[in-house]
């Protein structure tokens, strides 16, 4: 037999305090239970938060959904005021190395697990080896990878490249007659930092590495020959995430669409006070600083599926890595803020690492506008004293309560653009008022909120009336902020 315990209660005592959650995990009914000898709503799949053990402040299936309308202004880089500079649309780069280039590299038998290795001095972990072949053949490179990414370089050339949690490539590889060098250049985008042992998950090339269908038709496994290995970057370095080393080239054509090189420009800011993101669309995977602070990775040509994405999307229930997708067939980001306390008004510096090409004379500024800020949360049952929470000292019914703000420093609720308690319909920017609407909401709302860079308003039928009994009833508001 077995028993599933849809409603459960745990409680936490010390002394006279008290606290207790109260779970529902029907992922489809509501309900009322009683706990303590008093009755409280349950919404589907939702747990509430009871510090006293008797008055709810929070229920998760009750948070206000807030949401803005925003629209991003998209402008070119701009030269630093007063640059006389004549280069290659102000750009300069350097190129990094394939391979081992700097003096601390080390050789050892069998391949090293990258993040022990590393020891988060870098993402990046270089495996360099060099092979003798008495004739030229054409052959696969297999190699396996706890992840997150690896390139394969043969004679200096890249020949593939392999990303995932756990990597397996079959590159097809041309070797010469005479010495040939195999460059491994794995790398990690992130590491685990919970979850049992997620200390022992490892990264980095572990193997096999094998040449396959060799000339002679047997296979060569090199895993436990004799590696080199560089830890990081040899323009790490040298420092050009700030734009400091003096190495850079500008004299020739900006090479563009190149693995592994590094692009420097000198920009002015956006005129304004509007948030600035920089668009790296163009690029294909790396990194970016500005003023010598990381603005983070960027890989725009990593898109999504095409499919799997729905309009509908409900959280209850358990997760699942299909649920709720957005963007089916779109890069999880092309925009990157970059805090306007960094720039400088006139000259600022933006530095890239580029590792498997991309252009970026096509590098845009996008500056945000906030149109209008939206706030809108629901109750699941009609109101009335059993099911909403009671204010044991007033003995009035307590509602969900609806949190509005404005994103910005500085910022006031100057006008409130609409307001419906009752059963509105829409999405913020496209509200409209449903079958029910109570005549208080815009002036209750209005009072609450304009002049302030915030508010709270409480859905509650002694605030604004039960212009439709015995019906579940929301708010929804928008509004504009100065």
């Amino acid at each position: 037999m077995v028993l599933v315990f849809l409603f459960w209660a745990a409680v936490y005592k010390t002394g006279s305090a008290c606290a207790a959650f109260l779970a529902n995990n029907d992922d489809t009914s509501d309900a009322n239970v009683t706990f303590n000898g008093n009755s409280y709503d349950l919404p589907a799949w939702s747990v509430s938060i009871l510090p006293d053990c008797r008055n709810v402040v929070l229920n998760t299936a009750k948070i206000s959904s807030v949401s803005t309308i925003s629209s991003f202004t998209t402008e070119p880089l701009k030269e630093e005021i007063g640059s006389s500079d004549d280069s290659c649309s102000g750009w300069s780069w350097i190129s990094e190395p394939v391979g081992i280039s700097k003096a601390d590299s080390f050789s050892k038998f069998g391949l090293l697990e990258q993040v022990n290795t590393t020891g988060d001095r870098s993402d990046y972990l270089w495996y360099s080896l060099s092979i003798d072949l008495d004739a030229g053949t054409q052959t696969v490179l297999h190699i396996e990878s706890l992840g997150h990414a690896l390139h394969a370089f043969i004679n200096g050339k890249l020949a593939g490249s392999g990303t995932g949690n756990k990597v397996k490539v079959d590159i097809p590889v041309t070797l010469v007659a005479g010495k040939n060098t195999i460059d491994l250049l794995s790398l990690t985008v992130g590491l685990k930092n919970y979850g049992a042992f997620f200390d022992t998950a490892g990264a980095g090339i572990t193997g096999p590495v094998i040449l396959k269908s060799l000339a002679n038709g047997s296979s060569l496994d090199l895993s436990s020959q004799n590696w080199t290995y560089q830890i990081g970057l040899k323009g790490e370095d040298l420092g050009p995430s700030s734009g400091s080393s003096g190495q850079w080239n500008s004299q020739s054509t900006l090479p563009t669409n190149q693995t592994l090189i590094w692009y420097k420009t000198n920009f002015a800011s956006p005129s304004g006070s509007d948030p600035v993101a920089i668009n790296l669309t163009g690029m294909g995977k790396g990194e970016a600083w500005v003023n010598g602070q990381s603005i983070g990775r960027y890989w725009p040509t990593n898109a999504s599926p095409n499919d799997g994405c729905t309009d509908s999307c409900n959280y209850r229930g358990a997760y699942q890595a299909s649920k709720c997708l957005k963007n089916c067939g779109k890069p999880s980001q092309t925009l990157y803020h970059v805090p306007r306390s960094w720039l400088q008004p006139e000259s600022n510096t933006l530095v890239l690492f580029e590792e498997i090409g991309g252009n970026p004379e096509q590098i845009t500024f996008a500056t945000k506008q906030i149109a209008s800020v939206c706030s809108h949360v629901s109750e699941s049952h009609p109101p009335h004293v059993d099911l909403w929470n009671s204010d044991a000292e007033s003995g009035r019914t307590v509602g969900p309560v609806l949190l509005l703000e404005c994103p910005y420093p500085n910022q006031m609720i100057s006008s409130i653009k609409f307001a419906s308690f009752g059963t509105p319909q829409g999405t913020c920017g496209n509200f409209k008022h449903g079958n029910c609407s109570s005549n208080k909401a815009l002036s209750v709302v209005q009072k609450g909120c304009i002049g302030s860079s915030s508010c709270r308003i409480e859905l509650s039928i002694n605030t604004f009336g039960d212009p439709c009994k015995g019906v579940a009833k929301s708010l929804a508001v928008e509004a504009s902020c100065a």
